[in-house]
């Protein structure tokens, strides 16, 4: 089975999604080509141990919400203020350190889509390595950027969203295989 299973367009709106996400998590890990992003630990995210401090890991998730966004092509709309949104819930499950100077790895993908909210997933690894260090799963609402009130997903986000950036990589580390 190919980790690059489209949304499933004959399926209802929910259920393609969920049948496209199903495919994926039953894929093998190295098949799967979900947007990639990495980054360097810097000195100043950890603790006095040289680990990553935990609330790095929040922002971290952020910066790399943001260039998946970026690689979908909705960057500039969210940069120019044509849509927002806003983070309503995040849990982040720690299974090991990072520490200062590795590069990790971000692997970011849509979990579910809402009427308003979109739910996106996130697997930090060592690059290079399988194993999962920590998982992120941030709902975020999109909202009017004047009003801040709820707004729909436009059907251009949700497409994007449901095909990802499969394959698409942004290294902020240098790191090169």
């Amino acid at each position: 089975m190919s980790a690059e299973v489209a949304y499933n367009a004959s399926l209802p709106q929910d259920q393609g999604v969920a049948h496209a996400l199903a495919c994926r998590a039953n894929s093998v890990r190295r098949n799967i080509t979900w947007f990639r992003y990495y980054l360097r630990v810097r000195y100043g995210e950890c603790d006095a141990q040289k680990v990553v401090f935990n609330s790095r890991y929040a922002e971290y998730v952020d910066i790399a919400t943001s260039e998946f966004l970026r690689a979908l092509g909705f960057g500039q709309v969210f940069i120019n203020g044509s849509l927002d949104f806003q983070l309503v819930k995040q849990t982040i499950e720690w299974k090991a350190a990072a520490r200062y100077d590795q590069v990790l790895e971000l692997a970011i993908y849509a979990r579910r889509l809402g009427n308003t909210s979109f739910t996106l997933g996130t697997e930090f690894r060592v690059a290079g390595e399988e194993r999962i260090l920590v998982t992120a799963e941030t709902v975020y609402v999109l909202v009017d950027a004047h009003t801040l009130g709820k707004t729909p997903l436009p059907a251009g986000l949700r497409a994007a969203l449901e095909r990802g950036a499969p394959g698409v990589v942004t290294d902020h580390a240098g790191y090169s295989r």
